[in-house]
């Protein structure tokens, strides 16, 4: 038996006669039983829903039951008992509630929606099954923060699984996933029950004919099912289920990857995490002196997303010897007005069985399309709107795509001739600017002094980089590479930088919000040292680069400098990067950088955040003041830390902590910074923080 209990809700759809509502009303009086052999459920008033006992195996389970319970046998009794409780009693001696209330129940009901109510003497709701959802959301049902939705092992195992879909407190907004009557799923805006994003449409209006539910399959995709009381049917829409150059189709009903030709599993135990490609491009590199040729293998009915980087009139046979001979080419389609063929190349070495199909109409136009590195296969065709887009000037940007590539063009028109500068960085200046016709602002930063890295390189990097999602990290948009031209497309942020905030702004944040932004930064930077795919080394830590959102919510900006590591790689050598005041040690002793070169920027970041003043000021009162970390050191150092915040009324152990996290990120010795992960347990209060030593840099 777990030592958590967990609450699931079955939902039965029964397909019965309207003379079920007279016969078994919705209304479960004090001391009605149910038992699996003899009246073993209540219905709802249409008989769609029901409450009560199923065959599970060679036993049976309740509608609502304990994880990993065990089946009942025939002879269990689910009764509302007199005293107003809800028992289940497998024998004599065994009697359990499951749904537990602080009151007692006056009387229950299964109502049209499928939610099973306790109700009060008061006729007030004490406990539904609604806000306890197991895997299933059905019309009208909330998944809030907090609450989860849980897989099950399979159709026919009804205990966990190995997928959570979960409403976290800590997002920037509260949201809730709600499935309306329609079918529309929904994130709600839980403060004023506005909808913020709509996940799927549903249909037009309300029909009381059809039912829809969304269900966290044993598979891990949350699907939508829509059942009809005239007749049956169901639709998915799995998405990133396989990973890259994989496609997703279904084999008795359940979703197998499939690898693109050309391509091997990544891993063939877990298919799922995409597939890799087989053969080497050395034939297209050294033309004339390969002893292997590459080949084309056509594919039917397939719908991928990539923007082309050419596009051309041709027939079939042409496309394909021009893919061939083109080094950039890995694959092309038809256009899709005509047809959703594609034709991939593969090396000799890695040729498949080819897989065809009729082609009796004349030969379409064909579109030829770059995808050097992992793409992802969406199974939704957008091609013609993303010309639609293309003829008209109006390129925008998709919540579902990954990094875009754009052209140096269109982000002039974006930033209607790099018009409005928001700021200018050591690596170029940022423009504000906007796509979708105005609908989404966007920062776009232009890059200077990186004309000497390749564009393979640049680009592989952007990808990587643009992969990258956590709330405390600006999102990377787009990128152009375009001859000597590098640019950045970033989110907007509407309230300026963490600099602005604290060292320009007439009312400075108060003490909580100050610790509060510490935080969000550690966890953000956190990320990208230990949780993304490779670690990033941002290496330009400091408050310019802390950009605050519509929510006041602080992310790391400027990716275009971060520097990436190979798993098996903890060190590496990289041109100066960064800004002086915030730079470790190890920059200008031409030593190995790590992870702990951001560890040391966000150090002295802190104490700025802590003291609300650069880390170097010229217009002090005394010489000494001149340092900040020297200036800090002192004062920690003589107890008298009230000193270093202006009087501010502020909790004493609260400033001595972030004091010495930010003293023990300054050491000049890497190896005596803490890790960020160690950072963070700091600031949450779960370590204790010992005495640091003197900073170098502090007592010098």
């Amino acid at each position: 038996m777990a030592s958590k209990y967990a609450l699931f809700l079955l939902l039965l759809v029964h397909y019965r006669s309207a003379t079920c509502d007279q016969e078994h009303p919705n209304i479960i009086r004090l001391g009605h039983s149910l038992s699996p052999t003899n009246h073993s459920s209540w219905l709802s008033p249409s008989g769609r829903f029901a409450f009560g006992f199923y065959r599970n195996g060679n036993g049976f389970s309740v509608g609502i039951w304990m994880m990993d319970d065990r089946p009942v046998p025939s002879t269990a009794i689910l009764n509302l008992t007199l005293d107003g409780k809800l028992l289940l009693t497998t024998d004599s001696r065994n009697s359990k509630s499951i749904a537990s209330v602080r009151e007692s129940a006056s009387y229950a009901a299964m109502n049209g929606s499928g939610n099973f109510i306790l109700y009060n003497k008061y006729h007030r709701v004490i406990r539904d099954s609604f806000s306890f959802p197991t895997d299933t959301l059905m019309g009208g049902q909330f998944l809030s923060r907090g609450h989860a939705l849980l897989s099950s092992v399979s159709k026919s195992n009804r205990s966990t699984g190995r997928f959570c879909l979960e409403m976290q407190y800590d997002g920037n907004l509260n949201l809730d996933l709600h499935l309306n009557s329609t079918g529309a799923l929904l994130l709600i805006n839980s403060t004023d029950l506005t909808v913020y994003y709509t996940l799927n449409d549903g249909s037009s209006a309300f029909n009381n004919s059809v039912m829809y539910r969304a269900v966290l399959d044993s598979n891990g995709i949350l699907q939508l099912y829509s059942h009809s009381f005239n007749h049956s049917y169901e639709y998915n829409l799995p998405r990133s289920f396989c990973g890259f150059n994989s496609y997703c189709t279904l084999d008795d009903d359940q979703p197998v990857c499939r690898c693109l030709p050309g391509t091997d599993f990544v891993d063939m135990d877990e298919k799922s995490r995409g597939c890799e490609r087989n053969f080497t491009e050395e034939w297209c590199r050294d033309a004339g002196r390969s002893t292997s040729s590459p080949s084309i293998v056509p594919m039917e009915k397939m719908a991928l997303d990539d923007p082309p980087y050419f596009q051309a009139e041709m027939q079939e046979d042409d496309c394909s010897r021009s893919c061939l001979e083109d080094c950039d080419c890995d694959y092309a389609r038809r256009d899709p007005k005509a047809s959703s063929k594609a034709f991939f190349k593969v090396g000799l070495e890695g040729v498949k069985k080819k897989q065809t199909g009729d082609n009796t109409s004349q030969e379409p136009p064909t579109i030829i399309i770059r995808t050097k590195d992992a793409t992802v296969l969406l199974l939704v065709l957008r091609f013609l709107e993303y010309r639609r887009l293309l003829d008209r000037g109006d390129i925008g940007l998709s919540e579902e795509l990954a990094l875009r590539s754009f052209s140096y063009k269109e982000l002039k028109r974006a930033t209607n001739g790099f018009k409005e500068e928001l700021g200018k960085g050591s690596f170029g200046e940022v423009y504000k600017g906007s796509l979708s016709r105005g609908k989404r602002i966007i920062a776009v930063k232009r890059l200077e002094k990186v004309i000497n890295e390749g564009e393979r390189e640049f680009c592989a990097e952007m990808r990587v980089i643009g992969r990258t999602h956590h709330k405390n990290l600006v999102r990377l948009l787009g990128y152009c590479a375009e001859g000597t031209k590098r640019l950045l497309v970033y989110e907007f942020m509407s309230n300026g930088s963490l600099a602005d905030l604290l060292f320009r702004s007439q009312r400075r944040p108060d003490w909580n919000e100050r610790v509060r932004i510490a935080l969000e930064i550690a966890k953000g930077i956190l990320y990208l040292h230990e949780e993304c795919d490779a670690p990033i080394i941002h290496c330009d830590i400091k408050p310019q680069n802390i950009l605050m959102d519509d929510f006041w919510t602080a992310k790391i900006s400027d990716f275009g400098l971060a520097k990436l590591l190979m798993p098996d790689q903890t060190r590496t050598f990289t041109g100066v990067r960064g800004t002086r005041g915030y730079m470790a040690p190890e920059w200008q002793k031409n030593t190995p950088i790590s992870v702990k070169t951001d560890v040391y920027s966000y150090g002295i970041m802190l104490l700025e955040i802590v003291c609300c003043r650069r880390s170097m000021e010229v217009n002090v009162q005394r010489p000494e003041e001149i340092v900040l970390s020297s200036w800090v050191y002192k004062h920690f150092e003589a107890r008298e830390l009230e000193k270093l915040v202006w009087g501010e009324e502020i909790e004493k152990k609260s400033l001595e902590n972030l004091i010495k996290v930010g003293l023990w990120c300054i050491q000049d010795e890497p190896a005596l910074r803490p890790s960020m992960k160690c950072v963070v347990m700091m600031l949450e209060g779960i370590t204790d923080i010992a005495v640091p030593p003197c900073p170098t840099a502090a007592s010098s």
